[in-house]
């Protein structure tokens, strides 16, 4: 496998922790290569006159970090 690196990133949707998910992969992937997983350490929602107004995700998004010696 080689050596993976960590970043942590945060999420934000009015729709749902799984779209707030998705756009942490959509951005990392722009700018990071060789995204393994997503591990959502933790969820959180925004309440306005009882209702939830966004949906907050903290990730963690694992990559390979390529190999320059070959």
């Amino acid at each position: 496998m080689g050596v993976a690196k960590v970043v942590e990133l945060t999420g934000q949707s009015p729709e749902s922790w799984e779209a707030a998910t998705r756009l942490v992969l959509e951005e990392a992937a722009k700018t990071i290569r060789n995204i393994q997983s997503i591990y959502i350490r933790e969820f959180k929602a925004e309440v306005h006159d009882n209702k939830i107004t966004a949906y907050h995700v903290d990730t963690k998004v694992t990559f390979l970090v390529d190999d320059q010696s070959t």
